[in-house]
This record gives structure tokens, C-alpha cells and sequence, in this order.
């Protein structure tokens, strides 16, 4: 499926091409807050990703990065911050299920600090899962955790899969749709959401991340932006579809959810990063499943 994290095994490394590629720069982005002295989080195996798509090879750093990569490094701190400290809430206060559809080479099942019978679901395409579980076998990475990974292309009925392999639909979850949706079109936007609402327990929270991925709101730091001005970023944009066609808040409320936006320019101020990269054209939203009727 198209995503930031499905593909085509390439021969050097193991990494999927296109879309796959995407998968690395992410974790590219985690390995280099992972290192600094105030870091927001710390991603360990976010460094090893980048090595092994590089077929053992170390990163060397890119000469003058554009300001659209600069600002695309900015909303994936940013954002792997938010989305950490929301799971973690989620599970907290009574959500034991987290499950996280395209999950790439997310590593949340081994870093945070979850608490006792939390349970994580991680689904993808097969190469992805491959390059993933062989860098963390290399690692020693042990999840505190059970965790589960399943294979799966979203574009497909794959709720039944997740049941099989021990999803329990009467057990609140909290769902994670992360770097994902800009990927696809509207109608498997609502197709993956749908998916989720019929697996949903009354009390079962969500979040995503939400963008325009058209020529007119083309990288996170602002409304417009030529291919030329970023041509680091030209082949992520080429894989944009658009994600949903309408405003999530009010698609998600409509079908039974109890959503908000939040805003990353204020969340960004909150954890001390600049905000001046910040446009309007993408946001956080989360939304949780009403224990009793919809308001």
C-alpha cells in the first residue's frame, strides 16, 4: 500500500524503495533528537535503522539542508513527542490495546515506559517488517511488553487478520494512524477509519496526523512550496494522495467519535522547539469513542 513505510526490498540493506525510503528518513530525524542533550524523546534503535539501509555504512551528515527539510525534521520531532505522551496517557487510563496500523519502524513497543498488561499491534507490509525485525534481533532489542506484528495491506480487509492474532474488539484500544494518511486517497481514508470504528470498544481512544498532500500545501512549513525549493523532500511529495477529503474533526464526530485538533505551533512552544516553521495546513487530531451515546 502506499505509505510512509511500504515498498520494495532494494538489494543494499534490506530497505523498501519509494515509500520505504520515507520509513528511514524518519527514523533518521528520531536518531538526531535522540542525540541531542534536550531531547524531546530517545529513539535507540532509530540510528540502527539508518545504518542498515545503508548496508552498514554510517551517516554522514547532509551539506545545508533546505529549509523544508529543516521544518520536515521539526514536525517529526514534534510529532513522535506528541503521539508518545498520547499513547502512554491512553494506556494509562484504560486503554491495554495499542495498535498501530503502518507502524514502519516505530520502536514505541520497546521505549516507552507502558504500564503492566499493555499489549501493542503493529502492522505492516511485509519488507518493512523484515528490515525491522532483523535490525532489532541485531540489536537485543527485547519489548517489555507482549507485542505482535502482523502483516497486512490496509488497502485489504485486515481487521480479521488482527482479531486472529489476538486483537480483542471488546477491549479498549488506543489506535495510532501516524505519517500515514497523506499517502493515500479519501476513500481508503475512510475505509482504514471505518475499519477502526467497527473494532472499536466504547472507550477506545485514536490519533493521526492530518495534511493536504496537494501542489498547493506540499511540506509542513508553510502553504506553498515548489519541488525545486526542496528537492530533498520531491520524492516523498510525489507519493501524497491527499488523505481525507474533509475536515477529519467533523467526518470523525459524524461517525460517532468525539474528536479535536491540536495545534502543533502551541505544542511546539509547549515543549521549548521553535514554532516558526509551523503552517496551517497540517495538524494532530485525536478522538476517542463516547462510552455512552455521542453527544
Amino acid at each position: 500500500m502506499t505509505s510512509e513505510t511500504s515498498g520494495r526490498p532494494t538489494e543494499a540493506g534490506g530497505i523498501p524503495e519509494g515509500v520505504g525510503r520515507t520509513a528511514i528518513g524518519v527514523a533518521r530525524a528520531r536518531a538526531m533528537e535522540s542525540a541531542r542533550p534536550d531531547r524531546l524523546f530517545n529513539d535507540p534503535y532509530a540510528a540502527a535503522f539508518v545504518t542498515a539501509a545503508r548496508a552498514g555504512q554510517p551517516e554522514t551528515p547532509r551539506p545545508n539542508p533546505s529549509p523544508a527539510l529543516i521544518a520536515m525534521g521539526r514536525h517529526l520531532v514534534i510529532r513522535t513527542r506528541f503521539f508518545d505522551d498520547y499513547l502512554l496517557r491512553a494506556a494509562r487510563e484504560g486503554c491495554p490495546q495499542v495498535v498501530v496500523p503502518a507502524a514502519g519502524l516505530d520502536t514505541r513497543a520497546f521505549r516507552l515506559d507502558w504500564p503492566a498488561g499493555t499489549r501493542v499491534f503493529e502492522i505492516d507490509m511485509p519488507p518493512v517488517l523484515a528490515f525491522k525485525e532483523r535490525v532489532l534481533a541485531e540489536q537485543g532489542a527485547v519489548a517489555p511488553v507482549p507485542r505482535t506484528v502482523l502483516a497486512a495491506d490496509l488497502r485489504e480487509e485486515w481487521g480479521a487478520a488482527l482479531i486472529k492474532a489476538g486483537f480483542d474488539p471488546a477491549v479498549r484500544t488506543v489506535w495510532l494512524l501516524e505519517g500515514l494518511l497523506v499517502y493515500l486517497s479519501s476513500q481508503e481514508v475512510a475505509a482504514i477509519l471505518g475499519t477502526i470504528g467497527e473494532l472499536s470498544a466504547p472507550g477506545s481512544r485514536l490519533a493521526f496526523t492530518h495534511g493536504r498532500g496537494n501542489k498547493e500545501h506540499q511540506h509542513p512549513g508553510g502553504p506553498a512550496a515548489d519541488d525545486a525549493a526542496a528537492p530533498e523532500l520531491a520524492a516523498v511529495y510525489a507519493l501524497w494522495r491527499g488523505g481525507l477529503d474533509e475536515d477529519p474533526v467533523g467526518w470523525l464526530n459524524r461517525h460517532g467519535w468525539r474528536a479535536e485538533r491540536h495545534n502543533r505551533a502551541e505544542l511546539a512552544v509547549g515543549y521549548g522547539r521553535p514554532a516558526d516553521y509551523v503552517g496551517p495546513n497540517r495538524s494532530f487530531v485525536t478522538a476517542e469513542l463516547p462510552v455512552g451515546p455521542a453527544a
